[in-house]
């Protein structure tokens, strides 16, 4: 029987994982989060009343066993001077399919079966939910976007109602052999997968181990001059009684010209690996040069990743 992994997360950090671990024998269950408020979805969202469609889009993406003509046609974005002007045919497909469905996981499994997925899509929810940052002045933020174009540091986030959770979300993460934290946006990508009760309990009831892809760069009022040992403290503080088992971390070098041109750029540093910190917390870690350049962005070498995720759990 294949081993069952979980993984958690959202963005362009979880479809990289998944492009390496849709390669090996395993199944594969993706957990998105969907607060998303920005661009083509945040107008989706507010027209259809719907959960966030642009990680799921990226995700069936990264997962999909198809042509590249059909990516393309999925991530297709439409300048026009129209309404349709900033809508992805991806985006605009999956809010198609859910109301002609009724919920956005059918309408996923709908357009999942269209691209031979290796593995299963999962919204963390159907509710139309708000994220709030709670910012180091004291004052809340709400919206995603909001949260990330803020000049304020973010502390900690919330819902601003609560959301009810997919069933088989949490039947998924009990069931799990391993779970994975994903690289991405520790605040607005990740932990609003752990501020839910229910996935928090879901994770404690687990037998699976606990393994954190580390990010590679920090986020400008997320993760500033946040090192490694910083990620994984801010994640053990939503695991309830458990925490991080496995990191993986990246301890290749970035061109002196691509740190220089990110730091001028985005406001992004190379996170530092402080080796005694993270020796502190009881984690095994599992380093490798993860580095390759995509397009000229930094990026996590997927196929290394996921050779080190199936190899753990052989």
């Amino acid at each position: 029987m294949k081993k069952r992994v979980v993984v958690l997360g959202g963005g362009t950090g979880m479809s990289t994982l998944l492009r390496g671990l849709k390669q090996f024998p395993i199944d594969i269950t993706a957990v998105v989060s969907v607060c998303d408020d920005g661009r083509s979805t945040g107008r989706l969202r507010e027209e259809f009343n719907i959960p966030a469609v642009g990680d799921i889009r990226q995700v069936l993406v990264a997962l999909s066993e198809v042509e590249p003509l059909v990516e393309n046609l999925l991530n297709y974005r439409f300048k026009t001077t129209s309404d349709l002007n900033g809508h992805t045919v991806g985006n605009l497909l999956l809010t198609a399919l859910k109301n002609i469905n009724g919920t956005m996981s059918d309408g996923i499994e709908s357009l999942g079966k269209i691209l031979n997925l290796k593995g299963k899509v999962l919204p963390l929810t159907e509710d139309n939910v708000t994220l709030v940052g709670l910012m180091e002045d004291g004052s809340k933020i709400e919206g995603e976007h909001n949260i990330t174009e803020s000049d304020l540091r973010v502390m900690e986030v919330s819902y601003k109602d609560a959301p009810i959770v997919n069933k088989e979300v949490i039947k998924e993460i009990k069931r799990a052999d391993l779970i994975i934290l994903s690289m991405g946006s520790l605040y607005t990508s990740i932990m609003p997968n752990l501020v839910v009760p229910e996935v928090v309990e879901a994770i404690e009831n687990s037998k699976a181990k606990i393994m954190y892809v580390c990010n590679m760069m920090t986020q400008p009022g997320e993760t500033d001059e946040y090192r490694v040992s910083d990620h994984i403290k801010a994640l053990n503080k939503h695991l309830g009684k458990r925490s991080i088992d496995i990191v993986l971390v990246n301890d290749g070098e970035i061109h002196p010209e691509l740190i220089k041109r990110y730091a001028t750029l985005e406001q992004k540093d190379p996170v530092f690996y402080d080796i005694e910190e993270v020796n502190k917390l009881g984690v095994r870690v599992i380093e490798d040069d993860f580095v390759i350049l995509d397009r000229e962005m930094i990026r996590h070498n997927s196929m290394k990743l996921a050779f080190h995720i199936f190899s753990n759990l052989m």
